[in-house]
């Protein structure tokens, strides 16, 4: 499978500079491309062909006194910026026509100079990674390179990023083999939430760390301190990056603990199963902030390609299953709930749950049953025995005649 790796580089004064160069030539082709294809558009002409185009906005455009500065960088920069727009409108039509699933996508846009992440993105052809440890990039110069972990192979492309707190990374793409860990007997399912960041079907709970939360008030303060300043003065901008470093510092925080919990959980069971929540939906409720803070869509996604890489079972549990309202020992609905009510007795059975770790037992019973049905086994639900500190029933020890 194919990973990234991402690490922090350190240009000096002039190679910033010349990356400054190849950021600005990078989107100058892209919104040329993007110009002429609209302009077509518009005057009822054909689709421009990928060739055509680079033919027009690239070859020719170099021969032009407007243009003649893009000679100046390495043409694989621009080229890919270019192979970037035609995937943009490639994955705009398939979506526009319905071969593509999921949300619709919308057609390319502008690049503005003023964004304050600016990136491109070089084949084979235009870096190499020297003898030394420092990466080469063609018209730029030797970068220097904080090797964080060695790369597990030959990396097919990198992308140089600079980001709105001034710092610069580069993130390789590499192909590595699927190494398995070796097999287990556990299985869990997940409950996300926001009052535990995570609950499991055994019971343990892992606390939200909140670090936009407890980085709020320093925030507030640069945010206070950023307003103050005279629009396009040097002060506006120091403070500008000051917030924006803080806000990094929350994200790198966030991201490597998000790590660290989700090798675990891979790490400790063969199978596991999550709702699958409509983050998007709830990021428009009062809750946005908390949501956000949580960044539950980025930690299914690191359990999902770390459980495809080590040989683990990962799959996504409906999120319209009533795993709240159904007894994990007894299998009956005991109907809605409000957020308030944490632990509820069920009328059938008379086990006593936990609501985060009932809805974390359904969500494994029906990951396993789901993963049953499409390997054509038995998918009858079984009854699951409470857990000791769970009232007992003697329903629990029946066996399906």
């Amino acid at each position: 499978m194919q990973l990234r790796y991402n690490y922090r580089i350190y240009p000096d004064p002039a190679e910033r500079a010349a990356l400054a160069r190849v950021f600005g030539c990078a989107r100058v082709v892209f919104n040329d491309g993007l110009r002429a294809r609209q302009a077509a558009q518009a005057a009822g002409l054909p689709y421009i062909k990928d060739a055509d185009l680079q033919k027009q906005v690239i070859t020719a455009a170099k021969r032009t006194e407007k243009r003649a500065w893009l000679a100046e960088v390495s043409s694989v920069a621009p080229i890919q910026s270019l192979n970037d727009l035609h995937s943009a409108y490639r994955h705009f039509f398939a979506s526009a026509t319905g071969r593509r699933k999921g949300p619709r996508i919308a057609p390319p846009r502008f690049k503005s100079k003023r964004d304050n992440r600016q990136s491109i993105r070089l084949t084979a052809n235009g870096f190499s990674l020297r003898d030394n440890g420092r990466l080469y990039i063609a018209k730029i110069g030797d970068l220097a390179v904080r090797w964080s972990r060695p790369l597990p192979a030959a990396p097919s492309s990198v992308t140089i990023t600079k980001d709105a707190a001034e710092r610069y990374w580069a993130s390789f793409v590499v192909q590595t083999q699927d190494r398995p860990l070796p097999e287990l007997d556990t299985a869990t399912g997940i409950d996300l939430g926001l009052s535990h960041f995570a609950v499991l079907a055994d019971g343990t709970k892992i606390s939200s760390p909140r670090f936009l939360r407890r980085a709020e008030r320093k925030l507030k303060r640069l945010q206070k301190d950023l307003s103050r300043k005279q629009k396009g003065s040097n002060n506006k901008a120091k403070a500008r990056i000051k917030v924006a470093r803080a806000h990094a510092v929350v994200v790198d925080r966030r991201r490597s603990w998000h790590h660290e919990e989700s090798t675990r959980i891979i790490r400790d069971n063969q199978a596991v199963y999550v709702e699958d929540l409509a983050v998007k939906a709830l990021a428009r409720t009062r809750l946005a902030k908390s949501v956000h803070d949580a960044g539950w869509s980025a930690f299914v996604a690191m359990l999902e390609y770390k459980a495809r890489k080590n040989g683990r079972t990962f799959a996504k549990v409906s999120r319209f299953a009533p795993t709240s309202q159904v007894c994990s020992v007894c299998g009956v609905k005991d109907g809605p709930k409000p957020l308030r009510i944490r632990e509820w007795m069920c009328a059938a059975c008379g086990s006593v749950h936990d609501r985060d770790v009932n809805a974390a037992r359904n969500i494994l019973a029906l990951g396993r049953r789901e993963r049953l049905n499409a390997c054509g086994g038995n998918v009858r639900p079984e009854r699951v025995p409470a857990a000791p500190c769970e009232t007992g029933t003697h329903l629990g020890d029946r066996k399906h005649s």
